[in-house]
């Protein structure tokens, strides 16, 4: 019946591609959250009146994030390709895509990440501070914790961003789902592929929103 429906849809280079497609997203992702972190509290941390206020370090790392979350994608993937070809060795390929998906998405994420950190009480901050803790703790027990449940909405956000990168990464062969829907779909003028290629991403998009929805609320105490 598929095959009637689907005549030139090659599943075994489907499932390949949708492995790629689930690869490069899962590594971004988590490099994303980490650096995304990482800046995110750079930025809440040196932003004025607050622990490691400092206006020089704040201006350059939210010059950094503005940036590069500001340049479209595909434009930031020719940008870096020299970048890329000097780490990986190549631009072909799932892993020639996450130098760019990572520093396209990490700033986007960073930004999320102080938008939920300011969101917290600061009387509870002011709290830890008087009863002596040190930053470090500050950062773990209160700031981490307190904020979780927007940095876990935030990745999810970005993790369906992701999803799209990878689409248009895959345009100029780092393979995945919108390689095999641009190449053997598009160009071949075979719409099955490009529309069961389509179908498979929105339902990668699906299952993330649902894990990310479902964390969430977990996470959520209010």
């Amino acid at each position: 019946m598929l095959e009637q429906w689907l005549p030139n849809v090659n599943w075994e280079k489907m499932w390949e591609a949708t492995g790629e497609t689930l690869y490069m997203t899962g590594i971004s992702v988590l490099a994303t959250f980490i650096l995304g972190i990482l800046f995110g509290l750079l930025l809440f941390l040196t932003a004025k009146g607050n622990i490691w206020e400092n206006k020089a370090v704040y201006s350059v790392v939210a010059a950094f994030v503005n940036v590069f979350r500001s340049v479209p994608f595909i434009i930031l993937i020719v940008l870096l390709i020299p970048f890329t070809k000097a780490i990986v060795g190549t631009m072909i390929g799932e892993n020639a895509a996450l130098p760019a998906l990572i520093i396209g998405a990490a700033p986007f994420y960073a930004r999320m990440v102080e938008i939920g950190l300011r969101e917290i009480d600061k009387g509870v901050i002011e709290a830890a501070k008087a009863m002596g803790a040190k930053t470090s703790t500050i950062v773990f027990k209160v700031l981490l914790p307190e904020s979780m449940p927007a940095l876990v909405s935030g990745i999810t956000v970005t993790a369906i961003a992701l999803v799209g990168y990878t689409a248009m990464a895959g345009v100029i062969g780092a393979g995945g789902l919108g390689n095999l829907a641009y190449l053997d779909g598009f160009q071949r003028s075979r719409s099955d592929v490009t529309l069961v290629a389509t179908i498979v991403i929105l339902i990668i998009v699906f299952v993330i929103q649902l894990i990310g929805d479902l964390v969430t609320n977990k996470l959520d105490k209010r």
